[in-house]
């Protein structure tokens, strides 16, 4: 019997050690949906569509950016308050419009890098919108009126008849 009792100590270990190894399995299988529901209460990252608190936040910035001294305030003149709310939130949903539609063949981005590329090209588009209302605002620039009269000088110079050579 003493020659049983280590083997039978030996199987028995054995035995503990597959349960233990099964055991290690099946919690690895507990925990992959445990990970997974996890994974569902937390919030997910989209990038894009920004979410309408980012667009109105976007449409505060651009209106501090038309009323308040700015470079381009200071370049093409500051806009009324009442105007800049109406005209910035036309600038940012016209902005929203144009990239929505250009990348209409796809309903949501497929990845986090394609979708910091559709908010690059809503950035890119606010701002050139934002200068395009800016410039259209501005009356005209005594730097801008001053080649105006310059070129009809030379037109001038040129119906001018040229002096003989001699």
């Amino acid at each position: 019997m003493a020659e049983d009792a280590p083997s039978a100590a030996a199987a028995e270990g054995s035995q503990h050690a597959s349960a233990a190894e099964g055991g290690s399995a099946a919690a690895a299988a507990s925990a992959a949906p445990a990970a997974k529901a996890a994974e569902a209460l937390l919030p997910s990252l989209s990038i894009w569509p920004p979410s309408q608190r980012t667009r109105d936040a976007v449409v505060r910035r651009l209106v501090q950016t038309l009323v308040a001294p700015s470079i381009l305030s200071q370049r093409y003149g500051a806009v009324p308050e009442s105007e800049a709310g109406r005209a910035a939130a036309a600038v940012e949903a016209e902005a929203y419009a144009a990239v929505t539609e250009s990348s209409s063949a796809v309903a949501a981005p497929a990845s986090v890098e394609d979708g910091i590329e559709m908010l690059q090209a809503y950035s890119k588009e606010v701002s050139r919108r934002l200068l395009e209302l800016a410039k259209s605002r501005a009356a005209p620039s005594p730097a801008a009126a001053a080649p105006a009269e310059g070129a009809a000088s030379e037109s001038e110079a040129a119906a001018a008849p040229a002096p003989a050579e001699e």
